[in-house]
């Protein structure tokens, strides 16, 4: 088996499990983040009193830190309600961060656990060894009544990566190569494994930012086995015993697919989707692409190692007139240690506007949204029609490297011109 059927078989109870079947398997953490407050209301309805337990579920406050409008402080009360009634072992507030960022700091996230969360995007926490996936509100009330939730056992595509990055090509160029060799739908309810030397030596944030985006093919989850750099930041942080789990020699994956990260360029995912990526050059040999604002954050491009980067390309130089950046770290962690270490004065002094840890403009709710006819260029996940804002805005994906580069001179720019 698979080391994600091996998980599935675990926790459901069972010796094996094959492609196709449906499972009731119990699940590690779940999590319920600001935009799901019918949770709670589900839960209520179905008959709920307590839940199952209360050191296996967090709230996470993110999407509207801080709240942004009477609605969503609103459903942040009642929340805390639930929450201060169930006494949660684990809360997050709009002081914390990003759940997928928060949750492996807190250290509820490990390998070889099933994590639920009411949010696509926890196909992240496979950067870890882990199963994570996304559900909605119903079925998350479930969880919280039950600790279980039914599971049908996903295909398993393998993507390798073999190679080493050249200079100025990052994590984020290297899952978006591969989103448009892919596209949107060429995973829809599978799991993806990446594997090859080249996540053999990532670290975690370089796992983390390419596990994430296994959701814009329409991963049902991703994996990662976990090397050296996850085994050492989980045994720092982690709560519970955990056990890794290995795919077996000679499983054979439903397909597979191989990129050389060695021949990559740095990529931009074009407006209006995911899947329209194309190597940076070849959209500069078409002509200069202006921009009103940089965006750095969200829980794929807002981590330490994310604005580090921004910040040495930024460091004593200043983005010009009327142009903006945003930079939002991925949780208060992100932001204490990059305040440290500086990071976070030479963004400013660039002209960064530096927001509360989150979500920010990710989902278009606040922190930076845009305006008809403005063009963004971002490191987070998404860039279709009214994702940050306004339908007629534009919105361009690339590693916060490019973003850096790009604001600095108002236009979309290869980050390579300024790297040592």
């Amino acid at each position: 088996m698979h080391a994600l059927e091996k998980i599935l078989a675990r926790n459901s109870g069972k010796a094996t499990v094959r492609t196709g079947e449906i499972v009731t398997a119990r699940v590690d953490f779940a999590e319920i983040n600001d935009l799901y407050l019918q949770t709670v209301y589900s839960f209520y309805e179905m008959g709920g009193d307590r839940v199952w337990d209360n050191t296996r579920c967090a709230f996470v406050f993110d999407h509207y830190a801080p709240c942004p409008d009477i609605k969503s402080a609103s459903n942040h009360r009642e929340m805390r309600e639930f929450a201060r009634k169930n006494g949660l072992k684990y809360h997050f507030d709009i002081d914390c961060g990003v759940c997928h960022q928060v949750m492996p700091e807190a250290g509820v996230i490990y390998p070889g656990m099933i994590v639920v969360a009411t949010d696509s995007h926890t196909t992240t926490h496979g950067a870890f060894g882990a199963m994570g996936t996304g559900c909605g509100a119903t079925d998350m009330a479930t969880i919280l009544m039950t600790g279980e939730l039914w599971f049908r056992v996903p295909e398993i595509i393998e993507v390798r990566l073999e190679g080493e990055a050249p200079r100025g090509v990052y994590p984020k160029d290297v899952i978006l190569a591969v989103l448009g060799k892919i596209r949107a739908d060429g995973a829809v309810y599978k799991a993806i494994d990446f594997t090859g030397s080249y996540v053999d030596s990532l670290n975690v944030a370089g796992r983390m930012t390419v596990c994430n985006m296994a959701v814009e093919m329409g991963a049902k989850t991703a994996y990662m086995q976990p090397n050296q750099a996850v085994l050492d930041y989980v045994n720092a942080r982690a709560v519970r015993p955990f056990e890794v789990q290995y795919t077996d020699p000679g499983y054979r994956y439903a397909e597979s697919h191989v990129f050389d990260v060695s021949a990559l360029e740095p990529q931009l995912a074009c407006p209006s989707s995911v899947e329209n990526v194309r190597p940076l050059p070849e959209v500069l040999a078409e002509g200069p692409v202006p921009l009103d604002q940089g965006y750095i954050g969200s829980c794929t491009g807002g981590r330490e190692e994310d604005l580090e980067i921004a910040a040495k390309i930024l460091k004593g130089r200043h983005i010009p007139p009327y142009a903006r950046l945003v930079v939002v770290p991925a949780s208060a962690q992100v932001m204490c240690a990059c305040m440290a270490k500086g990071h976070i004065q030479a963004l400013m002094d660039a002209g960064a506007a530096i927001a509360t840890p989150g979500c920010g403009a990710c989902l278009g709710a606040h922190e930076g949204i845009l305006a008809p006819g403005e063009v963004c260029i971002t490191s987070t996940n998404r860039n279709f029609p009214g994702r940050m804002g306004s339908t007629e805005a534009q919105v361009y994906l690339a590693s916060p490297a490019t973003v850096a580069a790009s604001i600095l001179n108002g236009r979309i720019t290869d980050p390579r011109d300024y790297l040592e």
